[in-house]
């Protein structure tokens, strides 16, 4: 499958002025020594490592290593002996898909040995406020980039502001394997940063071109979960949909998000998808509330 940015050329970036601080937080009582790191062989070069925090993907071939997402710090030790154990090369570049800690916490350490960084200069833009240097990324792009590595070609696309304003997906050309970091998840709801420029119609967007590009035997990695189908991607977004439609009403009758959260206008997916508090806001502000 040979893809373009010419793919997702008619789809609009979405901005809005936002005032909800989100963060992402692990428990401070994380026993990091009891985290195990589990690789995954999903297709041809690709793999990921499953441990705390978002799948790291991994391309392993006789040109050494790419890695896309480190998780937390103090897992680096961990996760290189996870990496070593299927390719003894070198790692050649580090791709961030996003600013999060659960993404970019093993960047300085991983910088301090000399591997090239790269992401969306939003990405370097926002880490640059509370990061050492050595965690910054030192190769940014605001357009499509490929590293032509282990046989196939790697596209790493920017996608419009979704999860963040830094998001980018990856994907494995050969392998027919497309990394989508946060902007789809199989664990939750979508997660709408507000704080760091997620958008809801920029989520809508991002899983567009997910869908777009995907084939019925593309395989899609999560930022977290389980790797999935255009299907699972199709129904996700659905389920989004769905719940607009519920909110938007709410929100032109004046309701409050107070009003609208009491509502539950999620309730037939909580189950499925947990808590909404993450992601019902940016419902709310992407259909014209005000918080």
């Amino acid at each position: 499958m040979h893809l373009s940015k010419h793919i997702r050329s008619f789809l609009p970036y979405s901005a809005l002025s936002l005032g909800l601080v989100f963060s992402t937080t692990v428990s401070a009582q994380t026993d990091y020594s009891q985290v195990q790191i589990i690789p995954h062989h999903v297709r041809g070069s690709m793999y990921y490592l499953e441990g705390a925090g978002g799948n790291i993907g991994l391309s392993v071939g006789e040109d050494g290593v790419v890695m896309i997402d480190d998780q937390f710090a103090p897992l680096t030790d961990k996760i290189l002996t996870a990496v070593h154990s299927l390719n003894d090369g070198d790692i050649r570049f580090l791709i961030n898909t996003h600013v999060h800690p659960d993404h970019t916490g093993g960047n300085e350490n991983l910088g301090k040995q000399g591997i090239v960084i790269l992401a969306r200069d939003k990405v370097r833009v926002r880490l640059q406020a509370n990061s050492p240097k050595d965690a910054l990324p030192i190769l940014t792009f605001t357009d499509d980039i490929s590293i032509h590595l282990n046989g196939e070609e790697l596209l790493v696309m920017p996608v419009p502001p979704a999860h963040t304003d830094g998001d980018s997906f990856i994907y494995f050309s050969e392998s027919d394997v497309l990394h989508t970091g946060d902007a789809f998840r199989t664990t939750g709801y979508p997660y709408i940063d507000l704080a760091n420029g997620g958008t809801l119609q920029g989520t809508l967007d991002a899983l567009a071109i997910a869908i777009g590009m995907s084939g019925p035997d593309t395989i899609i990695v999560p930022g977290h979960g389980v790797p999935s189908s255009r299907a699972d991607v199709i129904a996700f977004r659905d389920m989004t949909l769905e719940i607009m439609s519920i909110v938007k009403p709410m929100v032109e009758r004046g309701m409050s998000y107070e009003q609208v959260e009491a509502a539950k206008p999620t309730a037939k997916y909580d189950t499925q998808f947990g808590n909404p508090n993450r992601f019902l806001p940016g419902v709310y502000v992407g259909l014209g509330g005000q918080l």
